[in-house]
């Protein structure tokens, strides 16, 4: 494990734009106190309202717990989950100059109700989606995609620079969290494969629904569900899955596709058609999966910003996303807990 406390140390420091739909995060907790008299339903007496950052945000706010600099680039509208989330990442120390505050917008909020008993843990009762309508669509670019386009092209080096030798305000990755929420339409997808091709920088992408418009990029980190969506087949068996896999990351032109599987781990496939299969760390039930996917592709492209292998990457990447399925609610997995947890790791 000592090589691979070696790429986590290097993580500080290391410089990542992220790109993508910033959602704000709501949790209400509360505690039954009886049946309505109006309705059969259960009453929840208020105990606290908790708004943290997610989708994107979330991404960038475990790159910053992971020791990076982080800037971030989105639509947020301006109402009060807007300023919320925008609190948040400023206490995060994350860089929201690339961040547009729209008057028309309405910032995604995806509000959970937790409940229970006085002395049980509270469980999640329903989710409730604040959404605005689809901020683009490839055939459009709305003002706001505009602006987050003209906001990348000022963090690329001026033509009287060697761009060949130096990425972007020395960016050592990016990332592209797309909730297909809007943010990333062709425009902003084609500004982010333009840093890429000119200047070395590694980028990385994960899309809910669309992955397929995402070619050209460094990696790509699926869930399982979103690679059935994504061929139209549900997979019988590891077989089917790592074949699909591999025509996928072929489809996609990436060096590598790390398709994450829950509680069956995780599966590596790289541009040598190699395919790399990790076993999930931890015994234990996941308490939580909201997130996870976050944590998992901010350790993982840090590890490849560290100069990781695609394969070591992946193994830390694993770690990252097992511990933070141990929390509740939309976390983030600190330095010093990946370190301790890969210290401790028999692998």
């Amino acid at each position: 494990m000592i090589g691979l406390t070696n790429i986590v140390n290097a993580f500080a420091g290391k410089r990542v734009v992220v790109i993508g739909d910033l959602i704000a995060d709501r949790f209400i907790y509360g505690e039954i106190s009886r049946v309505s008299r109006e309705a059969p339903v259960l009453i929840l007496k208020h105990e606290r309202t908790e708004t943290v950052p997610g989708g994107a945000a979330n991404c960038a706010c475990n790159l910053a717990a992971l020791g990076a600099h982080v800037s971030i680039f989105g639509v947020v509208g301006t109402d009060e989950a807007g300023a919320s989330l925008l609190a948040k990442l400023d206490a995060a120390n994350i860089d929201t100059g690339g961040v547009v505050w729209a008057s028309d917008f309405t910032t995604t909020t995806k509000m959970r109700v937790l409940a229970g008993s006085a002395h049980s843990t509270k469980q999640q009762m329903i989710r409730v989606d604040y959404e605005d309508a689809h901020l683009s669509n490839s055939n459009h670019d709305s003002p706001h995609n505009s602006q987050i386009v003209r906001a990348l092209e000022r963090i690329k080096p001026d033509s009287s620079h060697d761009s060949s030798h130096n990425p972007p305000h020395n960016v050592a990755a990016l990332i592209i969290s797309d909730y297909n929420y809007g943010v990333a339409n062709e425009a902003v997808i084609s500004a982010a494969r333009d840093i890429k091709r000119l200047y070395g920088t590694i980028a990385v992408v994960d899309s809910r629904y669309r992955l397929n418009d995402f070619t050209g990029f460094t990696a790509a980190t699926p869930n399982e569900a979103e690679v059935e969506e994504l061929c139209g087949n549900r997979f019988d068996n590891e077989a089917d899955l790592a074949n699909a896999g591999a025509d996928l990351r072929r489809r996609l032109a990436c060096d590598s596709l790390l398709i994450t599987r829950g509680s069956h781990g995780m599966m590596l496939f790289e541009n040598d058609d190699a395919l790399t299969r990790i076993a999930a760390v931890g015994g234990r039930e996941a308490v939580d999966v909201t997130g996870a996917g976050d944590t998992v592709i901010a350790a993982f492209t840090l590890a490849l910003a560290a100069e990781a292998s695609p394969r070591d990457a992946a193994h830390i990447a694993n770690h990252a996303g097992g511990l933070v399925v141990m929390k509740r609610g939309t976390a983030t997995v600190a330095l010093s807990e990946l370190l301790d947890a890969l210290t401790h790791s028999s692998l």
